[in-house]
């Protein structure tokens, strides 16, 4: 047990033991490569970091999250993020969920791109 402490500690010191945080960034997306590649990003687990710009809590179950970082043009500018966590407008979040296209909920509610089963983490 101690031998793994003292190995842990070496790969702490040579950076290597953030394995779960490069995976993660090497998931990071922009909000704008998500809408050009979403069809190639179809059941992918991605993440992304941006600013929180509306807010639609308790519908269906879920609560609906608009993230923007920035990039993107007028119709590729803003991922719509499902969750049964919530943010508030203003707050900068990283979020990681599955790119799914195509999602029609009936009744109206079709939506060529969202980001859904997502966790939402607020930036410090």
């Amino acid at each position: 047990m101690k031998f793994q402490s003292i190995a842990f500690a070496g790969l702490m010191a040579l950076g290597l033991a953030s394995i779960g945080e490069a995976a993660a960034q090497a998931n990071m997306k922009t909000v704008a490569d998500v809408n050009q590649n979403m069809t190639a990003l179809a059941g992918q687990k991605i993440s992304v970091q941006g600013k929180v710009v509306k807010v639609n809590n308790g519908i269906m179950g879920r609560n609906f999250v608009h993230v923007q970082d920035g990039t993107g043009a007028a119709n590729t500018n803003n991922l719509i993020i499902t969750s049964k966590q919530t943010a508030g407008v203003g707050d900068q979040v990283t979020v990681s969920g599955v790119v799914v296209v195509n999602r029609d909920f009936g009744s109206g509610y079709m939506y060529p791109l969202l980001i859904e089963d997502a966790s939402i983490t607020p930036k410090k």
